[in-house]
C-alpha cells in the first residue's frame, strides 16, 4: 500500500491539534502515513488525539549544523536522484530572491528527506505553505513525486507573491481552511481547479455537551454582584496577531461598577508584557493567567465562564488568524462570543445572531461590546445556543475528511 508522508513544521503541537485531528481521521479511513517535522516538541503538555496517532514520525535535522554526518551523508546520496538538478536549480533561484540561513536550512532538510523517505512514500503532502512546502517541494523534485498542500493563515499572508505564485503552479492541488484565504490564492494560482476550501471542522463526538446547559443559577450573572462576576474567557497564545494588548485596554475601558475577571489560557513570547500592562491599567488583579494547557483543562474553562472573547487583529508583518478553532471550540459549548471582524472569522460568527463582532484595533468598541453582553446574561444565553447550533450544523469534521479522503485516492 502506498503511503503519503505529511510534511508538520513541528509535532506534536498543541497549537495545531486541528491537523493530528485531520491525521488520525484520514488514518480511520485508511490512508497510510509518514509524519516529518522539521522541529521537535517544544509544548509542556500533549493533546489525547496525538497518542491515538499511529504513524510513524521522523524528525528532520531542526539545524543543519547540529548533524552534519547526516546531512553531508544525504547531500551525497541526493545528487544522484533523477530529479536533484532541477530541485537544486530551483533552490538556487530562490537563494538569490530570499539569501537566507532559512532558505538554505530548507534545502539541507530536502536532501535528508528525499534520502530517508520510506520507498511506499508516493505523494508528499506539507502543512503550511512556507518552510514545510519549501522543503516538501524540493524533495518531491528530487524524487520526481507529486506534492500536495495544505494552507492555513500566517504561511500565506507572510509569504511573497513569487512564491506563492511559483509553489502553487508546482504542487498537484492545495486546500486551505478558508473561503478567504481560498479568494487570495486562486488569484494568485496558474487555473481554478488547483486551490480549494476546505473547512477544519471540529470531532463533536470528542467534546462534551456545554456544563451548564441545563444550568440556571450561575448564568444570571450580569456583573453587579461582587461576589458573582461575569467571567471572561480568551484562549490564544500570547503573540501580536491576538491582540491581547487591545483587549486589556478594552476591559480597562469597562464602566468601574461592573464585575468582571478573565481567564487567560496559552502560552507565548508576550505574557510577561501583557501582565505589566494589565498591572499598569490596573485591572492585574482581575485577571488569571493559567498558560498554556491541554485540552480537558480548556473545556473546564469554558464551563467556568459566561463570555469567550478572542480579539484578532492583522500583525505588522501580514500574520493573521484564519479560522481559529478555539471560536469553534467555544461555540460549541454554548458560549457567546465576541471577535473581530478578521480574516474568516464573519464566514463563523453571523454578528448579532452568534455572536459580536467589532473593529479589529477598536478597543473602544470591543470594550462596549463585553459591556453590554456583560450585563445581558439572556442575550449571552441566545447567542451561545445559536452559536452552538451553526457551528455544529456548518462546521463538522467529516464534510472535510471526506475531500481529503477522496483527494488521497480513498474511498469514502
Amino acid at each position: 500500500m502506498s503511503t503519503v508522508a505529511f510534511v508538520l513544521k513541528g509535532y506534536p503541537r498543541l497549537s495545531e491539534t486541528f491537523i493530528a485531528q485531520e491525521i488520525r481521521a484520514l488514518e480511520k479511513r485508511g490512508l497510510t502515513i509518514q509524519i516529518i517535522s522539521l522541529r521537535h516538541p517544544t509544548d509542556p503538555h500533549r493533546h489525547p488525539i496525538h497518542d491515538e496517532i499511529i504513524s510513524p514520525v521522523s524528525y528532520l535535522p531542526e539545524y543543519l549544523h547540529a548533524e552534519p554526518a547526516r546531512v553531508l551523508s544525504a547531500y551525497l546520496k541526493a545528487r544522484a536522484l533523477p530529479g536533484y538538478t532541477k530541485a537544486r536549480n530551483i533552490w538556487k533561484r530562490d537563494l538569490a530572491r530570499d539569501f537566507s540561513r532559512s532558505r538554505i536550512r530548507r534545502f539541507g532538510q530536502a536532501c535528508v528527506l528525499a534520502t530517508e523517505l520510506q520507498d511506499t512514500v508516493k505523494q508528499l503532502h506539507a502543512h503550511f505553505l512556507h518552510t514545510p512546502a519549501s522543503v516538501t517541494r524540493y524533495a518531491a523534485m528530487m524524487l520526481e513525486l507529486p506534492w500536495s498542500c495544505s494552507a492555513h493563515a500566517k504561511d500565506i499572508y507572510t509569504s511573497p507573491e513569487w512564491e506563492l505564485r511559483e509553489k502553487l503552479s508546482d504542487c498537484r492541488w492545495l486546500v486551505t481552511c478558508t473561503q478567504a484565504n481560498t479568494d487570495f490564492l486562486s488569484n494568485l494560482a496558474p487555473s481554478d481547479d488547483v486551490v480549494s476550501r476546505v473547512y477544519h471542522g471540529l470531532d463533536f463526538t470528542r467534546f462534551p455537551p456545554p456544563a451548564r446547559q441545563n444550568e440556571t443559577t450561575t448564568k444570571t450573572a450580569n456583573g453587579t454582584i461582587a461576589d458573582d462576576p461575569v467571567v471572561i474567557l480568551s484562549v490564544g497564545r500570547a503573540v501580536e496577531k491576538k491582540g491581547y494588548d487591545g483587549l486589556l485596554h478594552a476591559l480597562a475601558e469597562l464602566p468601574g461598577g461592573l464585575h468582571w475577571r478573565l481567564i487567560h489560557i496559552g502560552g507565548g513570547a508576550l505574557t510577561a508584557k501583557l501582565k505589566s500592562l494589565a498591572d499598569d491599567l490596573g485591572i492585574g488583579t482581575r485577571i488569571e493567567w493559567r498558560g498554556a494547557l491541554p485540552q480537558d483543562q480548556v473545556f473546564r474553562a469554558f464551563g467556568e465562564a459566561h463570555i469567550f472573547v478572542l480579539n484578532s487583529r492583522i500583525a505588522d508583518d501580514g500574520d493573521r488568524d484564519g479560522l481559529p478553532n478555539v471560536l469553534m471550540e467555544a461555540q460549541s459549548q454554548a458560549l457567546a462570543c465576541v471577535a473581530t471582524r478578521v480574516s474568516a472569522i464573519p464566514e463563523l460568527i453571523i454578528h448579532g445572531k452568534t455572536g459580536i463582532l467589532v473593529p479589529p484595533d477598536d478597543a473602544n468598541a470591543l470594550s462596549h461590546a463585553l459591556s453590554d453582553l456583560i450585563k445581558a446574561p439572556i442575550q449571552r444565553q441566545t447567542l451561545g445556543q445559536t452559536g452552538e447550533q451553526r457551528v455544529r450544523q456548518s462546521f463538522s469534521l467529516d464534510g472535510g475528511i471526506d475531500d481529503l479522503a477522496r483527494r488521497f485516492g480513498l474511498t469514502c
